[in-house]
């Protein structure tokens, strides 16, 4: 298992743009292939905000998670997101994307962030085995879904 940042791979953002814009090109109507491309050139920055963490396996990629400001235009203030939690159809149901998850929120605490935020059409139930909590439900650009939450906690270490 190897979790980097796609900064150490930006060959990987074409794949990444193709995969996410299949997944929910109908949650960002109007953005095309060649947008999304572009827009992850901002992950590729040394910031932590936005940032991209990918998953390889057996030095193949296998999926995705991004740390970015705001994920609905809807909810401005509430900042960072957990987005684009993605794992290719041949490596699902094996732990990685709990793993991307993990990471994420792992990076996030270490940054100091108290929260961290996403919102799903479908996989609540996911994320709730993480520890995230439902804070909403609504309807986004005509779909419904779940807005979530999880306080990451600060050890004393």
């Amino acid at each position: 298992m190897t979790i980097i940042n796609l900064s150490q791979e930006p060959h990987q953002i074409p794949t990444l743009a193709q995969w996410h814009q299949a997944e929910w090109s109908n949650l960002n109507p109007g953005q095309t292939l060649e947008h999304r491309i572009e827009r992850m050139q901002a992950y590729l920055s040394d910031k932590l905000v936005p940032s991209t963490f990918i998953y390889k396996h057996e030095g193949q990629l296998a999926g995705s998670a991004a740390i970015i400001e705001s994920d609905m235009d809807t909810r401005p203030e509430l900042t960072p997101w957990l987005a684009s939690v993605y794992v290719a159809p041949e490596y699902r149901r094996q732990g990685i994307g709990a793993k991307l998850v993990q990471h994420v929120m792992l990076q996030t605490q270490a940054a100091g962030f108290a929260k961290l935020y996403l919102f799903t059409p479908d996989q609540a139930d996911f994320y709730a085995k993480l520890g995230w909590t439902a804070m909403a439900e609504e309807v986004y650009r005509g779909h419904r879904v779940t807005l979530m939450s999880v306080t990451l906690n600060f050890s004393e270490d």
